[in-house]
């Protein structure tokens, strides 16, 4: 093959796996031109000694590193300066690498919760003990009749958060102590945000113990859950139980999954202890 055979920028594109739009990109951004343009067609050609430069070019963009820097380096190809951006390049890697583990695990604690949701046994009430969580609360009293209700409380949430709620823990309401005490469950006064493990949160962050909760999940969404707090503090009444905290409720299917109301399940978390007997005077 003659060095000064040349070659048309579809051939190219095609012993370099690479696309068309990606050589005229690389001509317009300076990285490299045709070694000839004929001037009635337009048609570009390029010639083998710039393989060369090409397969450079392409190496550093799997590499992912950014077309400005690429034409840097190769108006000054040095060891040095090749050694340097290659290790830049290493740690940005290194740093998607680790976001990209965090959004898995993320992935995973969604599909657990859907597949909890799904296979939830409705209706009955069960005393468990939940394991230890960080919470962040922020008090605002609101009636959600949907999800779309709880976005600008969401919002406040997110407020001075480098990253968003959408890949941070789960989003519900709760009802104060006080307030379940009384039996009024019409509104809820706060809006919560239960931490993930991997999950970094810049604000007031509440460390909780494990503890003793009563819970129910049911078919329905927050329109329908005055029956079930009806449901559970009776419950805790009957066995003599004491409300230590504010509930917890978590649509874990709503109209953000699916369209079919039937589907939706809503789950409620009252965080109680047994009574202390009355000590002998």
């Amino acid at each position: 093959m003659e060095d000064n055979k040349l070659f048309q920028i579809g051939d190219v594109a095609k012993m370099f796996h690479i696309s068309v739009g990606s050589l005229r990109h690389y001509e317009k951004a300076g990285l490299l031109k045709p070694e000839y343009t004929d001037s009635e067609t337009g048609y570009r050609y390029y010639s083998i000694r710039q393989f060369e430069v090409l397969n450079t070019i392409r190496y550093l963009r799997v590499l992912d590193m950014p077309l400005n820097e690429i034409g840097e380096f190769l108006k000054n190809r040095d060891i040095d300066i090749i050694e340097e951006k290659l290790l830049r390049q290493k740690e940005m890697v290194a740093a998607k690498l680790q976001e990209l583990e965090t959004i898995e695990r993320k992935i995973d604690h969604r599909l657990q919760h859907l597949r909890d949701a799904r296979n939830a046994e409705l209706n009955v009430i069960h005393l468990k003990k939940i394991p230890p969580y960080r919470i962040v609360w922020l008090k605002d009293s609101l009636r959600p009749k949907s999800y779309l209700d709880l976005e600008y409380a969401i919002r406040r949430l997110e407020e001075n958060q480098p990253q968003s709620l959408v890949f941070l823990g789960k989003v519900g309401v709760g009802i104060s102590k006080e307030n379940l005490q009384s039996d009024h469950f019409d509104q809820y006064d706060l809006v919560f945000l239960i931490l993930d493990e991997e999950d970094t949160y810049y604000g007031e962050i509440e460390q909780h113990p494990e503890e003793l909760c009563v819970s129910i999940c049911f078919r329905g969404s927050h329109n329908e859950a005055d029956a079930y707090y009806r449901k559970l503090t009776g419950y805790i009444s009957e066995r003599k139980m004491q409300i230590t905290g504010a509930s917890r409720e978590i649509t874990m299917i709503d109209n953000g999954i699916t369209d079919d109301p039937d589907k939706f399940v809503t789950e409620i978390h009252i965080p109680v202890k047994y009574a202390e007997p009355i000590q002998a005077l």
